[in-house]
């Protein structure tokens, strides 16, 4: 026999070796122990592992982007199934065999009852652990938990009541939850304080103040009296949710029962009787709470105050304030602070300043937001030089004024006329880097076209559009804010005036001032506005040709207002709400009944929430089919029912649909019974049934047209010499 090779010699044999531990789980089978016989070379457990975080590439906060669609991966793959085996990893073999059964069958059918008797015996904590399952069918469930109760000598214990009780608030069934302290009793099994607890608990935290009572009066038919945590959980419960009176018919019963108050009962009501604003019964209970020894703290102190600062209630929260001082209870800071935030935003800003010194004699640290609601405070108390005062003490405790405290003083400044130490103070927060905003430069702005300093207007808005401001939409904000004042619109003339001649206005701003215009009663200089608009670089837009179609339908040209409306639509824009009424009633008012009914139906076609009336002037034309005068004015008693304005447009429509649908004597049976309600006058009759009787013969023409040309007959008439046919 020949010697082996060398290399022969060197290789190790092929070993198979035993693996033992614990295999990872699979659908089909669950949980393996012991060996796993296998080959060292081709068991590889990193290649069915998730990927972890360091094979991922290392996160760069700089590139991280959060509407980036890679950054919303879903916790599981695509597979629906891995997020249920994820979620039954933990279960145990028989309870995923169940859960697994479920997700198969998807019903409750005999099919899945074979599978489940395959099983010897279902126990109690089984059924509970297959109840506190998250994604199973709740219909699924229920039905398990009452079959697995249908078994020779089983009996539900406490855990498989109250995760069933679990299960049903999950699935939002918090009524039937309800039901389950029924069905122990039912099943023999007396409901305990625990049940009782978990339904209390559940409803709320869902906030559900009346259900928490029911349960409570569920406990006292069944007799189990709660201990004093489960009362301060109840009546905690009823305060949130707004139901005091219960809550103190429940402090009754707390009473009845025997059981000592603790710091938390009272501060749960008293807190609730602060809020509904009952102080004499609220200082009942705290000379109560004084008796069992139990003084309220600072913190219990402060809570009170919170809760009347939140109702607005100051006069509370000073006769608070008297009886912490009373107990000898020493108010922290966030105690002050809570108390002077308040005062000074009551407009009480004396007594908040009476606090404030409190604060500095006993050397508390001071914040920086009391300071600026004081500040604020003056300025609102027309007290400025207070203020400044405050600023300087502001600046000597170390503190930098933010830009808020900035503008109430530039504001209170401008207010007091001294413009001029308002703008040093914008140029402290310019050299401060503070970034001012619009709120900064606004009252020096408003101020100097008061003042009618112009060349200094100009200067400022230099300035800062230098410091990036957009001074176009800043200057839309001023103009908005300077016509709400008395003799605005004098002044934002005179400023626009002035603009015009250094290139600073915008279509905009032409659009708010011609806006103004009309408002007063100035027609004819908006109309002037937009013919200077049209001549210059500037192109108007849809927002300036509403305002010119309501400026000619007030001074009587429907023709020229339905010329601009088309040059809306031929930019493929839509008019203002505003711009279609006022067209839609002027071309009512001159007869113009189709065109008015065509305007109606093109604002609601495009208009999100059109007006009432329109909808109505369409109702009122479907309605004129029946022929029933009746019917229409049903249709116009619910319109003014609802807040709607008789006007010409919805005349317009009873004509339209009446020369349509119906006669003219139904027509004129609508007009008779609004004059009898008073909708018109005799006069406005005259003039409409003219309008009908014209509209009529129009419709009637037109239908005599229609028929002529449908038959072909046009061309014989117009040979036999006929001449009233259109050319």
């Amino acid at each position: 026999m020949p010697p082996p090779s060398p290399a022969a010699a060197l290789t190790k044999p092929h070993k198979p070796y035993f693996f033992y531990g614990h295999r990872k789980p699979t659908q089909n089978r669950p949980t393996v122990r012991g060996g796993l016989f296998s080959n060292r070379q081709t068991l590889n457990p990193n290649k069915f592992n998730r990927p972890t975080a360091a094979s991922h590439a290392a996160f760069d906060l700089q590139k991280w982007d959060p509407e980036d669609t890679l950054n919303h991966k879903p916790t599981y793959g695509r597979d629906p199934s891995e997020r249920f085996f994820f979620l039954a990893k933990n279960l145990s073999p028989i309870a995923r065999y169940i859960v697994d059964a479920f997700r198969n069958h998807k019903q409750w059918n005999p099919q899945l009852v074979a599978e489940l008797n395959r099983l010897r015996r279902v126990t109690p904590k089984l059924v509970a652990e297959v109840l506190k399952f998250p994604d199973i069918d709740p219909g699924l469930s229920s039905k398990f938990f009452h079959w697995a109760g249908k078994q020779k000598g089983y009996r539900h214990d406490f855990a498989c009541y109250n995760a069933f009780a679990y299960f049903l608030d999950r699935a939002k069934n918090f009524r039937a939850a309800d039901q389950v302290p029924e069905l122990m009793h039912m099943q023999g099994k007396p409901p305990s304080e625990k049940q009782f607890e978990i339904l209390i608990r559940m409803h709320s935290d869902a906030n559900r103040g009346l259900r928490v009572h029911y349960v409570y009066e569920k406990m006292k038919k069944y007799g189990v009296k709660p201990r004093v945590f489960l009362y301060n959980r109840i009546m905690d419960a009823l305060v949130k949710t707004d139901h005091l009176d219960l809550a103190m018919s429940v402090y009754e019963d707390f009473k009845g029962d025997g059981l000592v108050e603790e710091n938390m009962t009272f501060m749960i009501l008293i807190k609730g009787l602060c809020k509904a604003g009952r102080m004499d019964e609220m200082f009942e209970l705290l000379d109560q709470m004084r008796k069992n020894r139990s003084k309220p703290d600072v913190f219990a102190y402060t809570a009170m105050v919170k809760v009347l600062v939140s109702e607005g209630n100051l006069d509370g929260c000073l006769k608070v304030w008297e009886e912490m001082q009373k107990d000898g209870v020493e108010p922290d800071v966030m105690a002050y602070t809570t108390l002077v935030m308040a005062l000074c935003e009551g407009n009480r800003v004396d007594k908040g300043y009476e606090m404030f010194k409190e604060m500095k004699e006993k050397k508390y640290l001071i914040d920086r937001a009391i300071y600026g609601s004081l500040i604020e405070a003056y300025v609102v108390d027309d007290r400025v030089g207070s203020a400044c005062g405050l600023l300087k003490d502001l600046m000597d405790s170390g503190y930098r004024a933010d830009l808020a405290i900035y503008n109430s003083l530039i504001k209170g400044l401008c207010t007091a006329k001294l413009v001029d130490r308002a703008y040093k103070l914008l140029q402290v927060t310019i050299r401060e880097d503070l970034q001012p905003d619009f709120d900064s430069v606004n009252p020096i702005l408003v101020s100097y076209a008061e003042l009618r300093r112009m060349e200094e207007f100009r200067k400022l808005l230099e300035q800062i559009k230098k410091l990036g401001f957009s001074v176009a939409a800043d200057l839309l904000k001023f103009f908005s804010g300077l016509l709400g004042k008395n003799d605005g619109l004098v002044m934002a003339t005179e400023v626009f005036e002035y603009l015009k001649k250094h290139n600073y206005l915008s279509v905009p701003i032409y659009n708010i001032l011609m806006e103004a215009f009309l408002e007063n009663g100035e027609e004819k200089k908006a109309l002037a506005l937009f013919h200077e608009l049209s001549l210059l670089d500037l192109v108007p837009d849809s927002s300036t040709y509403s305002i010119v179609i309501l400026c000619y339908v007030e001074v009587g040209d429907v023709k020229e207002a339905c010329t601009w409306y088309n040059k809306i639509k031929e930019m493929s824009s839509v008019p203002s709400i505003a711009a279609y009424c006022s067209l839609a009633e002027g071309l009512s008012r001159i007869g113009e009944i189709d065109a008015a009914m065509m305007l109606v139906r093109d604002c609601l076609a495009n208009v999100t929430s059109g007006p009432m009336e329109f909808k109505y002037t369409l109702t009122i034309i479907h309605v004129c089919k029946l022929n029933d005068a009746s019917n229409v004015v049903e249709v116009v008693n619910e319109m003014m029912e609802q807040g709607c304005q008789m006007n010409s447009v919805v005349y317009a429509a009873v004509i339209y649909g009446m020369s349509k649908h119906g006669t003219i004597e139904e027509a004129r049976k609508v007009f008779s019974i609004m004059r009898e309600s008073e909708f018109l006058r005799e006069a406005d009759i005259i003039v409409y049934d003219e309008m009908l009787i014209d509209h009529m013969k129009k419709t009637t023409a037109d239908l005599v047209l229609s028929g002529i040309k449908f038959f072909g007959l046009e061309s014989k008439l117009k040979a036999r010499g006929c001449t009233f046919l259109p050319t």
